[in-house]
């Protein structure tokens, strides 16, 4: 008889996230079995063994997966559970597939045409792009940021350093922000690799299972494309993870256990002293700044590329349209003469037209009319959220409230304007101004025929006329036949009362201006605004990434948010406003009693979403120079019912 540490899947009992079963057979560490819960059964996994406890014990039922899972993803699981603050249980559920337990039927395999290879034996590397290959050869192990500007070939560099780890004969994780990224990096991947397993969120369950199983048993090095998650696919030997776009908010997970692939990635890198690479043409500011402080440190080196691949890409035109002037109006409320005259100018031509609007940005916000003065908290220095009911401006942030101008206070102007524009809302304009050009519109409510991923040949072949959409279209794409890039209203991001709203402006406004200017064609770019001197958008226009960091950055310091602080974000959920209002503030002032002296808490507030179905939101947001202070405070909220916890949110929204 022999005894194992056994950690469920499930929460059996608060607090504890271990239990002693016995076995008659030998059981290795990884391995998930099936356990007894008072008259139920579940999963778990064998934690390691142990020796004979005082008290009785349980029999394990069986074993559910005879392979054992990757040491290093247990190392990961334990470390995920210590450095977020969370259940070992839910950490377990989110990395293992759903259905363990379900008897698959055995499905015939789909059959699939053998990509047309192309051939590279003439494929020649720019002077950036061999630059870094022979940074990254010479570094061993360590996080590092590939900085390329969008076209400067990271795709090309992704498979250099995936091959030679293939070679040596271990396996690499590429992760991508979204699905519809993937179809054109498996393209390129399947150009060089055989072994290619892809995982993603639209997969069934039982598919999932299934493509689990193929790589948990697969003894060959493969690569291992997908989404977040897919950075726990159980490889045998890893060797090298790849995160492209890294800047983008999908890597940090919203539900229980909230961690970050970027975090949790780099965690595997130092403990398996591997490379892993996060490639982005605007890195977040904080990852920057902390890769400066190593490269400062003669530590891991910041790789920039500004070099396009192709040398004969022509940069676009560029026309900034302020929508402040009305002349520039005359024919549409949100299409300019500019625009349109572009739009008109590449369909006669038979050339591909992208028209983008910020959708992250579309709630109800103040702003001016004629000088694109915005409504902003005067103590966060964020945009104040419209309140129709209280007839109120509101931060979310700190609880300040102001009455709504009836003029502008900085130039007078009596026309205040309260809302956005919505991506079907241009769909139904460009379809009766461009009736018999073929439309699609490509958003977070595209139907599932509808996606960038199902379309995608139509839209790199130019079979689309018209590309509407929002940032699902603003990156990664390569699209040959595109001729002009269209921002609706450049600015309608900034509306959001988050510190990260500028970043984020800048970040999507860069990457859908490098979807032109790949090539040798002329192209052009029209970006719309009603702030025309904003830094995110005059950085974002030239894709100056140095000079929004340095701006940026300063205003973080000088605003207290990170990488100068870490942020707890406590979010109180009832079925009533008021019950919501009343424990938000009851907590907060505990919290200020006990904690007060090395903490700063904003709020309690409104959430940004005040109300999600049938409950209420209302949160607090608590900054400290130490993380250690934070996870204290986290803890005792863990266990709370009415409580979400979130260390480190990307944003506060």
């Amino acid at each position: 008889m022999r005894y194992y540490e056994i950690a469920p899947t499930k929460i059996i009992r608060s607090g504890s996230d271990f239990f002693t079963y016995h076995s008659d057979n030998d059981l290795a560490v990884g391995q998930i079995v099936e356990i007894p819960v008072g008259k139920k059964q579940t999963a778990g996994v064998v934690w390691c063994e142990v020796k004979k406890p005082k008290f009785e014990t349980r029999g394990i039922d069986g074993i559910i997966v005879g392979q054992p899972v990757s040491a290093h993803l247990l190392n990961l699981t334990n470390w995920i559970s210590q450095y977020y603050g969370a259940p070992l249980a839910q950490v377990l559920s989110g990395i293992l597939p759903s259905g363990l337990q379900k008897t698959r039927r055995k499905l015939a395999e789909k059959l699939h045409e053998p990509p047309v290879k192309y051939d590279r034996t003439n494929f020649l590397f720019t002077q950036d792009q061999q630059a870094a290959i022979k940074t990254l050869d010479r570094l061993k192990s360590g996080t590092v940021i590939l900085h390329g500007r969008t076209g400067s070939g990271k795709t090309a560099v992704y498979i250099d350093q995936a091959k030679k780890v293939i070679d040596s004969g271990k396996s690499v994780i590429l992760l991508v922000p979204e699905i519809a990224l993937t179809s054109q990096l498996v393209k390129n991947f399947e150009q060089t690799f055989n072994n290619i397993k892809l995982i993603h969120s639209r997969m069934a369950e039982s598919e999932r299972h299934k493509v689990w199983l193929k790589t948990l048993n697969d003894e060959t090095p493969q690569v291992i494309i997908g989404a977040r998650s897919a950075l726990f696919s159980p490889v045998r030997n890893l060797g090298l993870i790849i995160i492209d776009e890294a800047h983008e908010p999908s890597f940090k997970q919203e539900q229980t256990p909230k961690y970050s692939a970027l975090r949790a990635s780099s965690f595997l890198a130092h403990s398996l002293k591997i490379k892993t690479i996060f490639g982005s043409a605007t890195p977040l500011v904080e990852d920057y700044f902390l890769a400066e402080r190593a490269v400062q440190n003669s530590q891991v080196p910041i790789i920039e590329m500004n070099q396009l691949a192709k040398s004969s890409a022509k940069p676009p035109k560029i026309e900034l349209v302020d929508l402040t002037k009305k002349h520039n109006l005359s024919k549409h409320r949100f299409f300019s003469n500019q625009l349109l005259k572009q739009i008109s100018a590449s369909l006669d031509q038979n050339k591909q037209v992208l028209i983008y609007h910020n959708r992250r940005g579309s709630a109800s916000i103040t702003t001016c009319h004629e000088c694109g003065w915005m409504a902003l908290c005067s103590r966060c220095f964020l945009p104040m959220t419209l309140h129709v009911d209280k007839h109120k401006l509101v931060c979310h942030v700190c609880g300040r409230e102001e009455k709504i101008p009836t003029a502008c206070p900085v130039c007078g102007e009596a026309e205040i304007i309260h809302k956005g524009i919505g991506t079907k809302m241009i769909e139904d304009e460009i379809r009766k101004l461009f009736p018999s050009k073929k439309i699609a519109r490509f958003d977070a409510d595209s139907e599932k025929g509808q996606t960038v991923e199902k379309l995608y040949n139509e839209i790199v072949s130019g079979e689309i006329d018209i590309i509407i959409g929002t940032q699902v279209i603003a990156k990664g794409l390569d699209m040959p036949k595109l001729q002009t890039v269209a921002v609706v209203q450049a600015d309608a991001g900034l509306a959001l009362p988050d510190f990260t709203s500028s970043e984020r402006n800048f970040q999507l406004l860069a990457q859908v201006i490098g979807r032109v200017g790949r090539h040798a064609s002329d192209t052009n770019v029209i970006v719309q605004t009603y702030q025309l001197d904003s830094p995110s958008i005059q950085f974002g226009i030239k894709q100056d990434y140095n000079g929004f960091y340095q701006h940026e950055i300063a205003i973080r310091k000088k605003t207290n948010f990170p990488p100068f602080v870490y942020i707890l974000k406590l979010t109180c959920v009832y079925k009533t406003e008021r019950s919501a209002i009343k424990n938000a503030r009851t907590e907060a002032a505990i919290i200020r009693v006990k904690f007060g002296q090395n903490i700063q808490i904003l709020g309690p507030t409104p959430a940004f979403y005040e109300r999600i179905g049938e409950t209420y939101r209302w949160q607090i947001v608590i900054k400290s120079k130490k993380r250690g202070d934070l996870q204290k405070i986290a803890a005792e909220f863990t266990s709370k019912p009415h409580w979400r916890v979130d260390i480190d949110p990307p944003s506060l929204l």
